[in-house]
């Protein structure tokens, strides 16, 4: 029986969700079924309960830009709940609807203007360059790329960007990982998640009282309006009707950061080089000869490398009323998530979706997301992405796989696909 002609969406006899088969080559294979037949689908979750899943371009973003599809509503107490999935702690950026989020929004914008994202350009490609100098002067055996350049180069950018000192870096890395591994034990996960805050705290504390040239102190100073306190204490934000970050909204944007700017930019960079490495060797030294084409090939490798672990933003949003999307009905309480993986493979949008088109020109991928919610931090990605892809390419032309693309480890539990290790055979250039 076809997906089409089945009845109710419980008889489809679909696997549970998330779906076997999501790599970072792509999502489940069966999704590609999904958009043709049954786009709208109510899937069981592994683990217990159920929820509908979004997979075409056009209902994605119809959901997210519908304010009937709320974030805030799965923090009730009644909300559906999934078993393995990493939720955003209450109160987060990425947790709230409008008018609470609008409000962190336009203040957090104003520290990632353009003129202060493209001012880290030299800076990133400093860092990068200098990793590369190390992994240069390691030897001729393989070298890790994961371990010697994307964890580092990202790391070092993310904390630089929060003020971070460089002697916290390390520890403050460990804490990053066991926040984000989702298959540990809750209370290993709680534990990373408290000593980061507690970090965190502690960083918006001292930045209060003496900042610097970092984004955290630029998110500090950020005001909506006249007649904001000139105070700097922990509750500015409440005590200036709301016109300045309080403590603990400045607290959650760090974390937000934290996760947004290491973990999928080190997984991306080290996704893309394996990728391209495995996959496209002819566009890897054509990129190092025309470094003009990086910006496109960053996006075409945004839309196709699948990041997301399970295939969806990873966050729920509840619908407050019934609504219809691609002509089902979402009953008023019910969870959905939408496929942004998915979306990004819809023929409709992308011909020839399943192929890697490096000179594809209209390219409205939701890899950041859209709406409201979109990455806030997505300028400073697509920066980061080119330059380490510009400087690995340049110098490295004859890069190459030390291990078949099947002998890649991937690292288990994680909300990402990320690489365990990237080992990579780095001839030097002749020229």
């Amino acid at each position: 029986m076809s997906l089409r002609t089945a009845g109710r969406a419980e008889d489809l006899q679909l696997p549970e969700f998330p779906f076997p088969g999501s790599s970072h080559l792509g999502p489940a294979p069966l999704f590609a079924r999904l958009r043709a037949e049954r786009p709208v689908v109510r899937v069981a979750w592994r683990g217990g309960g159920h929820a509908w899943l979004v997979t075409r371009h056009e209902d994605v973003i119809r959901v997210l830009d519908d304010p009937r599809f709320s974030r805030a509503a799965s923090y009730a107490p009644d909300a559906p709940r999934f078993s393995g999935l990493f939720q955003a702690p209450p109160g987060m950026i990425v947790s709230l609807d409008p008018p609470d989020h609008t409000r962190l929004r336009a203040l957090a914008e104003q520290a990632f203007s353009p003129d202060r994202v493209e001012g880290m350009r030299p800076r990133v490609r400093e860092v990068a360059g200098r990793l590369l100098d190390e992994l240069e002067r390691s030897g001729p055996e393989p070298v890790d790329l994961v371990a010697g350049f994307a964890a580092p180069l990202a790391m070092t950018v993310i904390c630089e960007l929060l003020g971070v000192p460089e002697a916290d870096r390390d520890r403050f890395h460990a804490w990053v990982r066991q926040f984000a591994d989702v298959s540990a034990p809750p209370e290993q996960a709680a534990e990373g998640g408290e000593k980061l805050g507690a970090y965190i705290a502690g960083l918006v504390a001292a930045k209060q009282a003496e900042p610097a040239d970092d984004v955290l102190s630029a998110l500090i100073a950020a005001r909506l309006g006249a007649g904001a306190p000139e105070d700097g204490t922990p509750d500015g934000g409440a005590a200036g009707g709301g016109d300045r970050l309080g403590f603990d909204e400045l607290v959650g944007l760090g974390f937000t950061l934290l996760g947004a700017g290491f973990d999928s930019s080190a997984g991306q960079i080290g996704n893309f080089t394996a990728t391209l490495l495995a996959r496209h060797p002819d566009v890897w030294r054509r990129l190092g000869e025309h470094p003009q084409d990086i910006p496109a090939a960053v996006e075409e490798l945004l839309r196709t490398v699948n990041l997301n672990g399970n295939d969806t933003s990873g966050l729920p949003r509840i619908a407050t009323e019934d609504v219809t999307v691609g002509g089902v009905v979402i009953p008023a309480g019910e969870a959905v998530f939408v496929a942004f993986p998915s979306a990004n493979r819809d023929a409709a949008v992308f011909p020839d979706p399943d192929r890697t088109d490096f000179g594809r020109a209209d390219n409205p991928h939701l890899a950041f997301g859209h709406g409201i919610h979109r990455c806030l931090g997505a300028p400073l990605a697509r920066l980061e992405l080119a330059v380490a892809l510009e400087e690995l390419t340049r110098r490295f032309p004859g890069a190459r796989l030390a291990v078949r693309e099947h002998e890649l480890v991937w690292r288990a539990g994680d909300v990402n696909h990320n690489l365990l290790a990237l080992p990579v055979e780095l001839p030097r250039s002749t020229a």
